[in-house]
C-alpha cells in the first residue's frame, strides 16, 4: 500500500544492519518524492544510510543529532 504521507521509522536500540533495512522497507511504503525518517541510535547508520540512498538515487535532506540518536530524513526519488 502506498502512502502519501511521510513516515518515521523508530530503529533506536538496533544495531547495524536493522536501520537501514528497516529503511529500505519503509521507502516501499510511501509514494515518490515522500520522506522517511529514520531515528537511529547506532553510530555507523548514518554513513551506511548516505552510502544506500546516494546507491539507490535517493537524497539524504537532513541530518539531525539528538541526545543519545540521530535523525536521519530520505527523499523516494524513484
Amino acid at each position: 500500500m502506498m502512502s502519501g504521507q511521510d513516515k518515521v521509522v523508530d530503529a533506536r536500540g538496533n544495531y547495524c544492519p536493522m536501520p537501514l533495512m528497516k529503511l529500505v522497507e519503509a521507502m516501499k511504503e510511501v509514494d515518490i518524492g515522500r520522506t522517511v525518517e529514520v531515528w537511529s541510535s547506532d553510530s555507523g547508520s548514518q554513513r551506511d544510510i548516505s552510502r544506500w540512498a546516494e546507491k539507490m538515487g535517493h537524497e539524504v535532506v537532513a541530518v539531525n543529532h539528538e541526545q543519545g540518536y540521530d535523525r536521519i530524513k530520505v527523499r523516494r526519488r524513484k
